[in-house]
């Protein structure tokens, strides 16, 4: 963490609040998930799913990567971020707008207050680019993390400009579409894997991975392909999808996204071999398990088209936003958050008084049963998703419960620490 430039780090109200909310939203998450077992069951167009989906999306996943992208950008760019008025006001439009969404599509009402709450998700991106666009656009260094981050980001706005399209779809008498509602559902969530998420981590990591690791590559070329090959892939996808229908074609434009996937992990796996940090961190464990996460997500896509039934559709969501998404935020969070509030209440008494360090800022066992429930938690609720047995569905539930409320604990505790000398 010393190669963090923390005399360009934003204030904590463009990065803290997300951080909270986020925490809440996965709490929230796993409480409802473990209200509609039966969900899991059942088809993926349906309102608890389509409720679940967009809190472990936007509450969730968005949320926290939007604390923490206000954070890293100067970072990464070693420049002021260039508003932090306007990642306050992203934090409010974002939060109102996952409030309204959700709560309507938890009874599929489809109508002005849905359709409010998604255009104030779209307002709350919108200022997010900006932001991520002024304040990459005069960056010099780091021209591959700076393509993944922007493209990630405008990636992000396609994707909720056409989830807000079709929530006006629904309330239309006569489709907007060309094809069929469920199609370009299709088409929105994997703009959402594949350019937000993907790209957005794939960029962040390659910056955070070698800080943490101690390392470094030489190898850009890796990440250029990889940003190349995980766009064309997906411009494929969504242009075939779109014009003539989902085919066996997506396995080929899943191999070329996959591509862009070994890419990226073979330029960590080149800082990882050349880390002076030779001991792996248990929280850097939750990375390592993620990326395999993803690559068993990708490999599964050819089971999810041909199989019949949703079991293995949704294995496939959870190994994406519980295996991936939540298992790099689980151990990011405690990576970044502790020197967030630990720069803002000591860096001024660094070196004048007997000071706590980042990592006396949380319970540190609760980040060990953390990762052994969320082990746990993960394979029990994947078991009862092949197996669709409610009741084993049910015991995972219950372990991604604990899981949430132990993360939520020590999120709070650091959220909520006083200064101490």
């Amino acid at each position: 963490m010393a190669e963090i430039n923390i005399g360009k780090a934003p204030g904590n109200k463009a990065v803290l609040p997300f951080y909270a909310t986020g925490a809440v939203a996965f709490l929230v998450l796993c409480i409802v998930m473990l209200c509609t077992p039966q969900s899991f069951t059942q088809h993926y167009f349906t309102p608890h799913l389509l409720t679940i989906v967009h809190i472990a999306a936007l509450g969730w996943g968005t949320m926290v990567i939007f604390g923490a992208a206000h954070q890293l950008l100067p970072v990464i760019c070693e420049q002021d971020l260039y508003s932090e008025k306007m990642a306050s006001a992203s934090w409010y439009a974002l939060t109102a707008g996952i409030i309204l969404l959700t709560w309507k599509f938890w009874n599929l009402d489809v109508g002005w207050m849905m359709i409010t709450g998604g255009s104030l998700i779209v307002f709350s991106v919108l200022l997010f680019v900006i932001n991520v666009w002024k304040t990459t656009q005069i960056c010099t260094r780091y021209t591959a993390q700076k393509l993944l981050i922007t493209g990630s980001a405008f990636w992000l706005l396609f994707t909720v400009s056409v989830g807000l399209l079709l929530a006006i779809n629904l309330s239309l008498n006569t489709p907007m579409f060309r094809v069929s509602h469920l199609e370009v559902l299709k088409l929105h969530a994997h703009m959402g894997i594949a350019g937000w998420f993907l790209q957005l981590i794939t960029g962040v990591s390659t910056k955070l991975v070698p800080m943490f690791l101690l390392g470094k590559s030489s190898k850009e070329y890796l990440l250029r392909n990889a940003f190349i090959f995980q766009n064309l892939g997906l411009i494929l996808f969504l242009t075939d999808g779109y014009f003539f229908a989902v085919t066996g074609r997506v396995l080929i434009y899943a191999a070329i996204v996959l591509a862009g996937i070994i890419c990226w992990l073979l330029y960590l796996y080149d800082v990882f071999r050349n880390r002076l940090r030779k001991r792996i961190e248990l929280l850097m464990k939750h990375t390592f398990l993620s990326f395999l996460s993803l690559i068993l997500a990708v490999l599964l896509i050819p089971v999810v088209y041909y199989s019949d039934g949703y079991r293995f559709t949704m294995v496939y969501g959870t190994l994406i936003f519980l295996g991936w998404i939540t298992n790099i935020i689980l151990g990011k969070t405690f990576k970044t958050l502790p020197f967030i509030i630990w720069n803002n209440q000591y860096k001024h008494l660094s070196g004048k008084a007997k000071i706590p360090l980042p990592k006396d800022l949380y319970h540190e066992k609760l980040t060990i049963w953390q990762f052994r429930l969320f082990i746990a938690a993960f394979l029990v609720f994947a078991l009862g998703l092949v197996l669709q047995h409610l009741t084993v569905i049910r015991i995972g539930l219950v372990l991604w419960l604990a899981v949430a409320v132990m993360y939520c604990l020590n999120v709070f505790k650091l959220l909520l620490h006083k200064t101490k000398i």
